[in-house]
């Protein structure tokens, strides 16, 4: 075979195991792509998962912010009585350690399971705030601009309870729902991700 044949086949040859080679590299990058935006990769799930955890640590804080609020301003209400005529010190005390252990009464994200605490903490603090009204506004009448603004506040943010519980109910249902759908593919990923347990809700009845 003359050389300049030879040379030719060999330039076919090369020409054809780069266009090979580039074919299974581009076949290798593109199988890296498809696993990266495949949705129901575990790195997706994780991604998605993480946002609806965020929502749901969003929505405690908002609720549990709103509550600190409302035992901060009863507390601001009681000062602002503390020497108004007519009422008993003995009294305003008792109203103010009843509240000073609120916190410590309140229901976490996991201990609301039990909804008998949810119940005991709604009942101490309705009991005080029954208490507090008429003693700080009798006859619905606050001695004070600033008691007045205290106690309107007080019952928006009471009026408040339901919304910021409906809107952690459902952040917290689309989570249950997400780590019911894709519990396998988190629990792959170790961890934090390996021993996830749904959440309790407010609502009665539901899981």
């Amino acid at each position: 075979m003359p050389n300049t044949m030879i040379s030719s086949v060999k330039t076919v040859v090369v020409v054809l195991m780069m266009i090979g080679g580039c074919a299974a590299s581009c076949k290798r990058d593109a199988a890296k792509t498809a696993v990266v935006l495949d949705p129901a990769s575990a790195a997706a799930v994780k991604a998605q998962f993480d946002v609806l955890r965020d929502s749901v640590d969003v929505k405690w804080r908002d609720m549990t912010e709103s509550d600190d609020q409302k035992i901060a301003v009863t507390r601001l209400l009681l000062r602002e009585i503390k020497n108004q005529p007519g009422v008993e010190a003995s009294k305003l005390q008792e109203l103010e350690r009843a509240n000073a252990r609120l916190k410590a009464r309140r229901y976490t994200q996991q201990t609301m399971a039990n909804s008998d605490l949810i119940d005991r903490y709604d009942t101490a603090q309705d009991s005080l705030l029954r208490a507090v009204y008429p003693v700080a506004a009798p006859n619905d009448n606050a001695p004070t601009e600033n008691a007045r603004n205290f106690v309107e506040g007080l019952r928006q943010l009471d009026e408040g309870v339901v919304g910021f519980r409906l809107q952690y109910d459902r952040a917290a249902s689309q989570y249950n729902t997400y780590l019911q759908l894709h519990q396998t593919e988190l629990q792959s990923l170790g961890g934090k991700y390996a021993d996830l347990k749904k959440l309790p809700l407010f609502t009665i009845g539901a899981n």
